[in-house]
């Protein structure tokens, strides 16, 4: 991540954001979400979400599909 907001978006399967160093600026669903470095966050298969401006960082996305 190098601070650049990513548009709206949303998936048919899990997602599973694991930020490995830094922090993540999300919004999920018009809700504000910070995750911090060595946490997790599931977005439900559906919620649309975008990444904020100010997210930096290495971040691991892991689709879950059918879960």
């Amino acid at each position: 991540m190098d601070g650049s907001p990513v548009r709206e978006e949303a998936h048919a399967a899990d997602e599973v954001l694991l930020v490995l160093d830094g922090r993540l600026e999300l919004v999920v669903e018009g809700k504000a979400v910070a995750v911090e470095s060595g946490e997790m966050y599931r977005v439900p298969a559906g919620a649309r979400h975008a990444v904020g401006p100010g997210s930096r960082g290495t971040l691991v996305i892991v689709e879950q599909p059918g879960a």
